[in-house]
């Protein structure tokens, strides 16, 4: 192919021209792209992202927001066959590349999905319950989430160009952060093939994305308290940017996550003859040879029992001798090449390091031959397993890390010795359990979770859906501690309220109720003569309530209720037994008090609210005993516009109505929230 220079994305402009620094297949190392020398005016692209792409993101909520992932993930996932042609020559195989092209446009739909599902239809998440504050229920305090109004720049990895950016471009949109993305050089062709059809797609708005091909130059001198800093690559390039003084001096959040030397565990309940021994095995050979190695999760050091160390090795050294390595357009190639021939050089010497003093049990002397066209001139790398028999004392198989297809194999006796093994690597994103026995991971995962960032429990059970132990899900964190940065990426809206602003809110409950959008109890109400079910979902305002009339509770109620539910619990039916408990006297069924006050609130009649699909927070506060009289009072809590239509193309909204039921001394007896689907009256029928 003809080399073609790489544009930055800055100010809403494609710019440079001039040829800089070469980038070359990994498959030939064959010149492919250069990098542009044209040096960005960062002082632009912030001015750019605050003035341009905060506004933007501002005009839309978290709703919205989160519609405009979904399409976009929809956009890309039509488009994905031109990203993986290009990926090919990272070297990734298609599998390879499924994690990053798909993998990353799967974390669009997830955080598309969450944020529909979790989020408001606002710019203000409220992180309540609100608490009083006083004893009269004038003064009360809860907290909320806003967007922060400042930038994210996020520099990342060579191993995974799209999904790497992704994963960070999804919260930080659903936040209303507009972000800089500073790719690594080497893959940054992929990432700046997946930024230029993001542009195309027009459903990002303007200053949202810029993309950063070559240095960041002085960004991060740049930078103020109200923005944020991620970043994803090595352990001592993190060191180096957190230590910035800028970003100290502005306290401006930093958030690493760092390659780490993560390890598998092989329990000493498993033998040879069980199952989860040839789990442990594939497990091993797979992280080692999926991306040639190239993962941040990848499985560095492999932890066995002391007995069991030649069956392991002579069962990964079967397998992965069945590993064909090469060009991964040629068929039966299950393994691509490294990123580069940099990165060829610095794992050829750390696996010469790692290799002093240990065995070296599989390797390229092991008939090592790369299959393609000029695969001599490639990054390939052959898998390289080394074991290591005196762990507890030896600190390089510890410390350092060969980022491709090269584990350590070390041994142990006892269970808490292999958890001492593993906490040496001095925290890791992942470690993987492999046992049968309950009782042994009962006592290892708590252990291994104070230095891991997640913990992979692997057997024969869930095996069976196991997505494994190199992949981060979005509903799940993805960080760890000490060498693994310290940080924390993904986990659910978790990784949405890293980018927005915490503030403790206090006033009064009306106060803190038009603040957060949501009706606070205590606040003032809205009572009208139109039921609130009869309200369409455009004309329901928070705090429209509805008090209702009274139900006197007979002996006959907990009688016909308990013939209906089955539910003979003595506290219901036994007066004798029923006087010895805390009570002193029978007590009507929980579930019979959420049924009557419904009873009390519902309108029957066909109208705007169209299915009743939960409820929230339910307690039962107080016993309600026979001859008691309830009443309800019900009240619009929270309004999420989802912006979107039922089969019928009934345009809708969720809303959640809070629900207490008091007794005749005005004591609260039961208290929940109903969640609505209610209809919109602009698109009745």
């Amino acid at each position: 192919m003809t080399p073609t220079t790489l544009q930055s994305y800055i100010a809403g402009r494609w710019q440079g021209q001039q040829a800089h620094q070469a980038l070359h297949s990994a498959l030939d190392n064959q010149l492919i792209y250069h990098t542009h020398a044209e040096k960005i005016d960062f002082d632009e692209a912030l001015t750019y992202a605050r003035k341009q792409g905060v506004p933007q993101l501002m005009a839309l909520d978290f709703q919205k927001r989160a519609q405009r992932l979904k399409a976009l993930a929809l956009y890309l996932m039509e488009r994905k066959e031109e990203l993986y042609e290009i990926s090919h020559l990272t070297g990734a195989t298609r599998p390879d590349s499924w994690v990053d092209v798909e993998g990353g446009i799967g974390t669009l739909f997830a955080y598309a999905s969450m944020g529909s599902r979790e989020l408001p239809s606002s710019n203000v998440l409220h992180e309540g319950p609100a608490m009083a504050l006083g004893k009269r229920g004038g003064f009360a305090g809860t907290h909320i989430l806003v967007p922060r109004g400042g930038v994210a720049v996020h520099i990342n990895a060579f191993n995974f160009p799209i999904w790497g950016m992704l994963e960070k471009f999804a919260p930080t949109f659903l936040a209303a952060m507009p972000c800089i993305v500073k790719p690594a050089t080497a893959t940054s062709y992929l990432t700046h093939a997946t930024v230029k059809m993001m542009m195309d797609s027009g459903l990002v708005p303007e200053g949202s994305l810029q993309l950063v091909i070559g240095s960041t130059g002085d960004l991060l001198d740049r930078l103020g308290g109200f923005d944020a800093v991620t970043f994803t690559g090595s352990a001592d390039t993190a060191a180096k940017l957190r230590a910035n003084q800028n970003l100290i001096r502005e306290a401006v959040p930093f958030t690493a996550e760092a390659d780490s030397l993560n390890a598998a565990i092989l329990a000493p309940d498993v033998t040879p003859d069980d199952e989860e021994f040839d789990l442990f095995v594939k497990e091993v050979a797979r992280e080692m040879t999926g991306k040639a190695g190239q993962k941040c999760t990848a499985i560095r050091r492999v932890i066995v029992p002391e007995q069991y160390a030649d069956a392991v090795g002579e069962r990964l050294r079967a397998r992965l001798s069945k590993i064909v390595v090469g060009n991964p357009k040629v068929e039966g190639v299950r393994m691509g090449a490294l990123a580069s021939m940099d990165q060829h050089r610095d794992v050829s010497a750390r696996v010469e390091m790692l290799a002093r003093g240990n065995e070296v049990l599989f390797s390229a002397r092991d008939g090592f031959n790369p299959v393609g066209d000029n695969c001599g001139s490639g990054a390939f790398f052959s898998p390289t397993l080394i074991l290591c028999r005196n762990g507890m004392v030896n600190d390089a198989v510890h410390d350092i890390e060969a980022f491709g297809p090269v584990s350590t194999m070390m041994t142990y006796r006892g269970i808490d010795e292999a958890l001492a093994l593993a906490a040496r690597g001095k925290g890791s994103l992942v470690t993987t359990l492999v046992t049968k026995d309950p009782a042994i991971a009962a006592h290892a995962v708590p252990v291994a979770a104070a230095s891991h960032g997640r913990v992979h429990i692997l057997d024969r059970v869930s095996a069976v859906d196991s997505t494994g132990h190199g992949s981060p899900l979005p509903q799940l964190k993805h960080g760890g501690p000490g060498r693994a940065g310290g940080g924390e990426e993904l986990g659910g809206i978790r990784a949405v309220k890293h980018f927005l602003q915490r503030a403790a809110v206090q006033g009064s409950p009306t106060m803190l109720a038009a603040v957060t959008g949501e009706y606070v109890r205590g606040a003032e109400v809205k009572e009208s003569d139109v039921h609130p079910f009869r309200r369409w979902f455009e004309d329901l305002e928070i705090g429209h309530s509805l008090l209702t009339h009274r139900r006197t509770v007979s002996e006959a109620d907990i009688v016909n209720f308990g013939g209906v539910s089955g539910d003979y619990f003595y506290m219901h039916f036994d007066e004798i037994a029923a006087k010895d408990t805390q009570f002193g006297k029978r007590i009507a069924h929980g579930y019979f008090v959420l049924s009557a006050a419904a009873g009390l609130f519902v309108s029957p009649a066909p109208g705007p609210v169209l299915a009743n699909y939960g409820l929230d927070n339910l307690r039962f506060v107080a016993p309600v005993a026979i001859g008691d009289t309830i009443r309800a009072r019900l009240t619009c809590k929270r309004k999420v516009d989802r912006n979107r239509t039922d089969e019928q193309g009934r345009g809708q909204g969720v809303v959640a109505w809070d629900v207490q039921v008091t007794n005749q001394n005005d004591e609260l007896v039961a208290s929940y929230d109903i969640l609505t689907l209610v209809q919109k009256r602009g698109e009745a029928q």
